[in-house]
This record gives structure tokens, C-alpha cells and sequence, in this order.
């Protein structure tokens, strides 16, 4: 199995929230998230859940092919659910969530589950590359963005209007109408996007959170081919290096309105034979 991955911190020196880690013929990726400058409820914090779900739900997948992606997800839910119910308050509007990619390979196809806004791109042996994201997240907050997109990333008056942003997503998460993501509830798996693509048909699958997207999705300096041949020719580390160095020209978010300057990257790349 050739896999390369490469992740970096939002901030040097900072919790990275993000997980990504592979098994013969598996691979997972996963985004922590919370609300700006939030208690989270969870004496463990968003980094341990999101590590602690990724890797039980790796042993799930490469332990019992038999099972679908999305009820191995539930179970790995349900499973960190126990680990910390007793000791951390679920039901707070802060408590730890993730997206969650995951693929497993069976004899003849790939199987592939995405929840959240990161992104499973898969290059064919036509030289096409396709991205699966879910955008309920996007489609939600378009029309919410408007005053934190207004101010200079960084600033007190943007981590303040960020916040209640955040703040404000929550009454819509995992919801009906609202957005899908990794929680306390195992129901949540239930509306992951899944499906199989003819393994022979590809050449390599890369899963990325959205800190390492940002060239194509957010900055739109770069299409996914271009992603991928850096991908193939230098590897996942020069993919976030390129994606600092654009961030670092645009500190404030003038020309590209964002959340974070920088946010945490992480991009697994598997070659398949």
C-alpha cells in the first residue's frame, strides 16, 4: 500500500485537530471542529475526539469488511460516545464535532463515505479527477457569512462576529434542513455521502481536510488536476506549503474572506497499483 500524508498545525505550535491514518487497503481523514473561542463541554477536547473517533473507526472498517462504512461510522460514535459521557457534558452547543472521509478497498471496488466539508478526490486512468464533498455546510452559511467576511481576518471584531457565526450554525447542525456531522449522536452517519467506484478504474485517492483544499476551493488559484500533480510529483507536504505561502500573502482575508489566516491541513495521498 503506497500512501503519503502530510498535515500541518493552523498555528506553530498549536493542537492540530486534524487525524488522518491508513490500514492495508483503508484510509481515513478527519477535521475537528468546535465554536470559536468556546468551552467545548469535553474535559478531552476537540483534538482527542477527533483522533479517538478516527482511529477507532480505521480498526472498524479494516476489521470487519462485511459492514458499510456509514454503520462502522455509527459505531465508532457510539463507541467514543462511552468513553466520555460520564465525564464531559454532550448536549452543550460546543461539543466536540469532526467530518470524517473513509475509504476501503474490496476486490473489485472502492468504498467511500464523506460527512462534512472535507474532500475525497479521486483521479481516474483517463487523466480525470473528481472531488466528493459535502456541501450542506457551504449551502447553509452562504447567507450567514456576510459580517464576518466584512472584516480583516484576526481582528477582535472578526473573532467576535466569527463566534456568533459559529454560534449560530450550531441551532442548524445535524438537522433536517441544516448540515450532517460527526457528534455525540451516531444518527448522523445515516446522511453521510456514499458510494463505490470500480477500483480498477483508478489511479490514486487522496483525502483532505479543508485547510488543505483552500487553493482550489477558497482561494481558486489551482484546479484539482493541478492538486493532484503536485500530489504525484512531490507529494502531500509541498501541496500545504503552497497553500501557506498563498495564505501568507493575504493575512487579513481581503482578497479571500476566511475564517482562520490558516487553518489546520492534513491530505492523505494513496496511490493504488
Amino acid at each position: 500500500m503506497n500512501v503519503a500524508l502530510g498535515s500541518l498545525p493552523g498555528e506553530p505550535g498549536s493542537d492540530n485537530e486534524d487525524f488522518a491514518a491508513a490500514a492495508p487497503g483503508a484510509a481515513v481523514l478527519l477535521d475537528g471542529a468546535g465554536v470559536a473561542g468556546a468551552d467545548t463541554g469535553c474535559a478531552h477536547g476537540i483534538a482527542w475526539f477527533s483522533s479517538t473517533l478516527g482511529g477507532l473507526l480505521l480498526s472498524m472498517i479494516a476489521a470487519q469488511p462485511a459492514r458499510s462504512l456509514a454503520d462502522c461510522l455509527a459505531d465508532s460514535i457510539r463507541a467514543v460516545r462511552s468513553l466520555h459521557e460520564d465525564t464531559c457534558d454532550l448536549t452543550y452547543r460546543a461539543s466536540p464535532t469532526s467530518t470524517v472521509v473513509a475509504v476501503r478497498a474490496a476486490a473489485s471496488a472502492l468504498e467511500y463515505l464523506v460527512l462534512g466539508d472535507s474532500t475525497l478526490l479521486l483521479a481516474d486512468r483517463d487523466g480525470k479527477a473528481t472531488a466528493v464533498t459535502d456541501q450542506r455546510l457551504d449551502d447553509v452559511s452562504v447567507q450567514m457569512r456576510g459580517p464576518v467576511d466584512a472584516l480583516p481576518t484576526g481582528s477582535p471584531e472578526h473573532a467576535a462576529a466569527l463566534a456568533e457565526y459559529r454560534d449560530a450554525l450550531t441551532k442548524l447542525r445535524n438537522r433536517p434542513g441544516g448540515f450532517w456531522i460527526a457528534g455525540p449522536e451516531p444518527q448522523a452517519a445515516e446522511h453521510a455521502l456514499t458510494g463505490f467506484v470500480p477500483l480498477d478504474s483508478l489511479t490514486s485517492v487522496t483525502l483532505m481536510s479543508d485547510g488543505a483544499t483552500r487553493l482550489v476551493d477558497c482561494f481558486q488559484v489551482g484546479t484539482w488536476q493541478e492538486t493532484l500533480a503536485v500530489l504525484a510529483s512531490s507529494g502531500p507536504r509541498e501541496l500545504l506549503l503552497r497553500v501557506r505561502e498563498v495564505e501568507a500573502g493575504d493575512p487579513e482575508g481581503r482578497r479571500w474572506p476566511r475564517g482562520k489566516a490558516q487553518d489546520d491541513a492534513t491530505a492523505l495521498h494513496w496511490v493504488l497499483p
